[in-house]
């Protein structure tokens, strides 16, 4: 990263120009590339070497250089961390308050006597519910860094407004989500040890075919259905390792949550046995709690951030100049 000089801005170090100021760097001559420039096609991109020795990258390092690329991009918008943030309280509330309102409503003590529908009504509901507010924060993340990929500078307002715009997409798929994840429950519950396995094989396939949906929701403003076949069709199109993305920033997410709790909890534990003090125990405790919680806010913000470099490549064979110079174009191979 380079700072720009004359607003000074965070800025990759092989931009032209500042996004912010528009000010073009006088170390590069060449004139500013488009934000996004289109790659070879799938034929041409499967003839081309994947990395350096004619080698494909291997998952972990693919899913690194791709956290990498996307926390350059998140670097420049910080404030794309508000949106999983405000998801995770938002989820929380919806927890809660269904937790209340069955509590309250003496469902936990009637339980023989409720009847299973109103069992079955009030998960759908719930789950609705969970959708609809994860979905709708989501949205406005992938609106946010399709705005920064397109060369625009993005707010969290932005982000809600394009949120907003989408709520009847966004409604829909949420309920197209919450049945199918109802039905599987109701077929699992009733079937024997095989026939969990099958079904869970079934919803893995649902998930895998619905990766793309939330960013053809945002840009291509389709109805559930149609978002569904459009991601079915990309994932079959561009089949490979288009998932590598999730598997990559996984594994980073574990190893640094394990360093962080480690770390924390070996300092805290030295300073309360030199201090004898538990204030320096509740001290480490919360310190440690707001790590994880800021470590899974970026983790969630890469994810998107990625998901919609994907699909921009992957739908519509751009690649966003912050991805330039990467092994993206290898992250899909044409499915032959």
């Amino acid at each position: 990263m380079k700072h720009c000089e004359k607003c000074n801005s965070l800025m990759p170090v092989d931009a032209p120009r500042c996004i912010r100021c528009g000010h073009e760097s006088q170390q590069r001559a060449a004139p500013a590339p488009t934000a996004m420039k289109k790659p070879a096609t799938p034929a041409a991109r499967a003839a081309q070497p994947a990395a350096a020795g004619g080698k494909r990258p291997g998952r972990i390092r693919m899913g690194w250089m791709l956290a990498k690329q996307s926390w350059r991009v998140l670097m420049l918008d910080k404030e794309l961390l508000v949106f999983p943030l405000l998801s995770g309280i938002a989820s929380l509330l919806v927890i809660a308050s269904f937790i209340a309102g069955i509590w309250g409503s003496g469902m936990l003590q009637a339980n023989e006597e409720v009847g299973e529908p109103v069992i079955w009504v009030t998960l759908l509901v719930f789950y609705f519910v969970n959708y609809f507010v994860i979905v709708f924060f989501n949205s406005a993340l992938i609106a946010c860094a399709m705005i920064r990929f397109q060369g625009g500078d993005p707010t969290v307002r932005d982000g809600l407004r394009a949120a907003m715009s989408r709520l009847p997409q966004i409604a829909a798929w949420a309920l197209l989500a919450a049945s199918v994840g109802v039905v599987l429950r109701m077929i699992e519950e009733r079937v024997q040890f095989v026939g969990k396995i099958v079904i869970a094989l079934i919803g893995a396939a649902w998930t895998i075919a619905a990766y793309f949906a939330v960013p053809v929701l945002v840009v291509e403003k389709t109805g559930p259905v149609d978002a569904f076949k459009r991601s079915a069709e990309i994932i079959r199109k561009a089949w490979g390792e288009s998932l590598v993305s999730n598997v990559g920033i996984g594994v980073i997410t574990i190893v640094t949550g394990l360093l962080i709790v480690v770390g924390t909890v070996a300092i805290t534990g030295v300073l309360a046995a030199q201090t004898g003090s538990v204030a320096v125990v509740l001290t480490g405790l919360a310190v440690l709690v707001v790590l994880l919680v800021l470590l899974t806010l970026v983790s969630s913000a890469l994810n998107s951030i990625v998901l919609t470099a994907l699909y921009l490549y992957a739908a519509e064979n751009k690649l966003p100049e912050a991805f330039e110079g990467t092994d993206l174009p290898h992250a899909f191979a044409a499915k032959t």
